[in-house]
């Protein structure tokens, strides 16, 4: 699973990439706390919401300087969930994700540039069905503090939303007729756990 939350590693990244020589620590993502989900207009009418339930990933972070690093996130394709059994299934075909070829779905961090203290991109590189390209996400840090319960570790929680195409990545089913949209809007939150 490559796309183990990079795009919560780059949503912390996204609180800036700074320079020094800063000891960062390394965060994993709760994989308790992570919901990576979209959405994708079905013939015009309506958007239909999915998620994928496995998910991991981690990155190196420094809250004082802000800088970010060795941001992975793998998502494993077979976990997408939309609610609808027979359209999952069909999700998981060569139509679509071809979960058989291409099990993982990985983001790897590359860039981090801050727009205020809790707010930045992250651009990174996605691979999907073996294309790979470039992505930047709007990132927000919601909250740092060391969590309330159990391991009572720092956490960093995070926000984070983009936009890509399918045809980017070779996936043309059903978009010349509209029955399902090119676009989709990519919604991550996340908590991650300082190591």
């Amino acid at each position: 699973m490559t796309l183990r939350v990079s795009a919560l590693a780059f949503a912390t990244g996204l609180l800036l990439a700074a320079p020094a020589s800063a000891e960062p620590a390394l965060y994993e993502i709760d994989e308790e706390h992570v919901a990576v989900a979209f959405l994708v207009r079905h013939i015009g009418y309506a958007d239909t919401l999915g998620q994928f339930l496995e998910v991991e990933g981690s990155f190196r972070y420094d809250e004082a300087t802000q800088s970010l690093s060795d941001l992975e996130v793998v998502i494993e394709a077979e976990s997408i969930f939309s609610n609808h059994d027979k359209r999952d299934e069909h999700v998981r075909n060569a139509d679509f994700l071809d979960v058989d070829d291409h099990p993982e779905i990985v983001f790897v961090g590359t860039a981090a540039t801050p727009s205020s203290d809790t707010a930045g991109t992250v651009t990174g590189d996605l691979t999907l069905l073996g294309v790979t390209r470039p992505v930047t996400l709007d990132v927000t840090l919601n909250k740092s503090g060391v969590y309330p319960f159990g391991h009572k570790r720092p956490v960093l929680g995070i926000s984070a939303r983009t936009t890509i195409k399918r045809s980017d990545f070779g996936m043309t089913y059903a978009v010349e007729n509209g029955f399902v949209g090119d676009e989709v809007q990519v919604i991550i939150e996340l908590e991650a756990i300082k190591q």
